[in-house]
């Protein structure tokens, strides 16, 4: 921080600047006072600010706690802690800094896990990063993006050849709690074939980021990764900047031409931040609780995936949503559903049978899939999926044994088939199951489809 006479001397400037374009601020002060704090949502009075804007807000013992502005009504400023509020006083100064959040972005972020401030928090020293990126990211003309055309391997037999996924594709995993997500994201990031892994743990438990860390990411994963982890008892501000700051980082990555995995657990936690935002500077709430915000502000953070200009790298971005009871209609996983290039649903039940990933291919799509694989292969995949459809349509009445075998050769042809295919969505954790591999053996499940294409 400033020395006290650099920074009244930079607030001067401040002052006189805005006094000339705007006269009736003339003799404004520039520092404000707090005058009341409700919940999380602190208000001051004295001092203008822009949204997004940092203050710096000082107590009468010189502690100084950084917030931004949420939101304005008449003369009032309403702010938002990014940090503990433990000590804070009334009529503690408010001074608004004049800039806006950015990130410390470079090389050395690999193998580092850091906080929603971009501090470390692994304890190997400080960061040897000089640039800087904004928090709000850097917008991309949309005609100007790149086209999804390459398949990516994320090392995973049932996404490769059934779900394939491409570069600069977004999906969402969405699965209620305890049913394997967070080992297979950890699968991807170490599987996956990607210059650079960035992984977001937004609002997730402290002990989950630790064994996360150790137990599913690992020496090899963590090697070419940056972690940023906001665990569920920092500000919601601060687990909001989490979410953006992991972006930031992915986006300076794909800018110098780097193919990224963005994998962000979870989307929820960063929606559940924003209701709460909105709810303490009273905005109305709309669905189940979340107001209009939220909704507003999901697909700006989404939409900042994705690949960059022609010539330059992609981000393959992977968000976590939390199916709250197993709940898809979740106005989260509603909405997320509807911006995203794809879903892949984690289901309790197959979790319950023992088979992992407890991916559920009927509940699931990759919207790119179409135009990044081949006939074959294409083909391929859909047979897969009517047979698995097929016996899940009957497999009341063959459990219980009310299927007459003979009665319809479709339904027979699932039953033999159902063990290959059960075998075949079934994976160890320690397993890695490349692209061209995976593809070879759904060919091999089904050749009179590979026949027939060509």
């Amino acid at each position: 921080m400033l020395p006290n006479p650099q920074r009244s001397e930079i607030w001067a400037r401040r002052v006189a600047r805005l006094a000339e374009v705007m006269p009736e601020t003339r003799g404004l002060v520039v520092e404000g006072k707090l005058t009341r704090m409700v919940g999380l949502t602190l208000e001051a009075i004295g001092c203008r600010a822009a949204i997004g804007e940092i203050c710096e807000i000082v107590n009468n013992g010189g502690e100084t706690i950084e917030a931004e502005v949420v939101g304005f009504a008449g003369e009032s400023l309403y702010l938002m802690p990014t940090g503990d509020l433990h000590g804070l006083q009334a009529d503690a100064r408010v001074v608004p800094t004049g800039r806006v959040s950015e990130v410390a972005v470079g090389e050395a972020l690999l193998g580092r896990v850091i906080d929603g401030s971009g501090l470390p928090l692994d304890g190997h020293g400080p960061l040897a990063v000089r640039e800087r990126w904004p928090l709000n990211g850097e917008s991309i003309n949309p005609l100007s993006r790149a086209p999804i055309r390459e398949p990516l391997d994320v090392g995973i037999r049932a996404i490769n050849a059934l779900l394939s996924v491409g570069r600069g594709q977004r999906l969402g995993l969405f699965a209620g709690s305890g049913v394997g997500k967070s080992v297979l994201l950890g699968m991807m990031t170490r599987y996956t074939n990607a210059d650079v892994v960035v992984v977001g743990l937004i609002g997730e438990r402290g002990r989950e980021v630790k064994e996360f860390i150790d137990n599913i990411l690992g020496s090899e994963g963590m090697a070419r990764s940056v972690v940023v982890a906001v665990p569920a008892d920092q500000p919601p501000l601060r687990r909001m900047h989490g979410a953006m700051l992991a972006t930031s980082v992915a986006e300076y990555f794909r800018s110098r031409g780097k193919q990224v995995l963005l994998l962000m657990d979870s989307l929820t936690r960063f929606a559940q931040a924003q209701r709460e935002i909105g709810l303490a500077i009273n905005e109305p709430p709309a669905t189940k609780g979340y107001p209009p915000s939220v909704f507003a502000k999901l697909p700006q953070l989404v939409e900042r995936a994705g690949n960059g200009e022609r010539d330059s790298g992609s981000i393959t971005a992977f968000y976590t949503v939390l199916a709250e009871g197993d709940d898809q209609n979740d106005p989260i996983a509603d909405a997320a559903r509807a911006i995203l290039d794809g879903h892949i649903v984690l289901s309790r039940r197959i979790a319950e049978t023992g088979q992992y990933p407890a991916i559920d291919i009927e509940a699931s799509v990759s919207r790119a899939m179409n135009d990044i694989v081949t006939r074959e292969h294409r083909l391929a995949a859909r047979a897969f999926k009517q047979l698995y459809s097929l016996y899940q349509q009957n497999r009341d009445l063959i459990s219980v044994g009310a299927y007459e075998p003979g009665s319809n050769a479709q339904i027979d042809q699932a039953i033999q088939a159902m063990p290959s295919l059960q075998a075949f969505l079934a994976q160890d954790m320690d397993t890695r199951v490349d692209l061209q591999q995976s593809l070879d053996e759904l060919m091999a499940l089904f050749p009179q489809e590979t026949s027939d294409a060509s």
